[in-house]
């Protein structure tokens, strides 16, 4: 005899885990419902409750963390960095002086003007002066000295 009381519960939590799947398509619950399935199957073979839980578990950590790292890995191998992503490591011109205990600084890059902080708080840019993007933080970019040879 089935038990299918827990098996629509199981199958519930994987309908739920394969939505929010499909709805953020960032690797983050099909783990889970890979679990569920496991899970369900296990009640329909009249598996205790607690044999239930252990194997969703088991089997949802199992999938996250031997298999996400090639899943990963395959899925965004060609993904593009967009929009200010792509701007990281690329230098910039100063227009306006960096200072971050004013709470001032402007770079252009690509002829875009962009609001700009010093990676450290002591330093500061002058203008002119040609910086690398480290980072982004808001609408800011984080800038250092350029490297030299760039």
């Amino acid at each position: 005899m089935f038990n299918w009381n827990m098996a629509v519960v199981w199958l519930i939590v994987l309908v739920a885990c394969l939505v929010v799947e499909i709805a953020t398509l960032g690797l983050s619950s099909i783990w889970f419902a890979i679990g569920a399935l496991a899970a369900t199957v296990a009640a329909l073979l009249n598996f205790p409750l607690w044999a239930q839980n252990t194997l969703f578990i088991a089997v949802s950590l199992v999938f996250l963390f031997f298999t996400r790292p090639i899943a990963v890995k395959y899925f965004n191998k060609d993904r593009v960095k967009t929009n200010a992503e792509s701007l990281i490591g690329k230098q910039a011109i100063v227009i306006s002086e960096i200072d971050n205990l004013q709470g001032i600084g402007q770079i252009t890059i690509s002829g875009q003007e962009w609001s700009a902080r010093a990676a450290e708080d002591v330093t500061k840019f002058p203008v002119g002066a040609v910086v690398e993007i480290t980072a982004i933080q808001g609408v800011k970019l984080i800038v250092k000295e350029r490297k030299e040879g760039m």
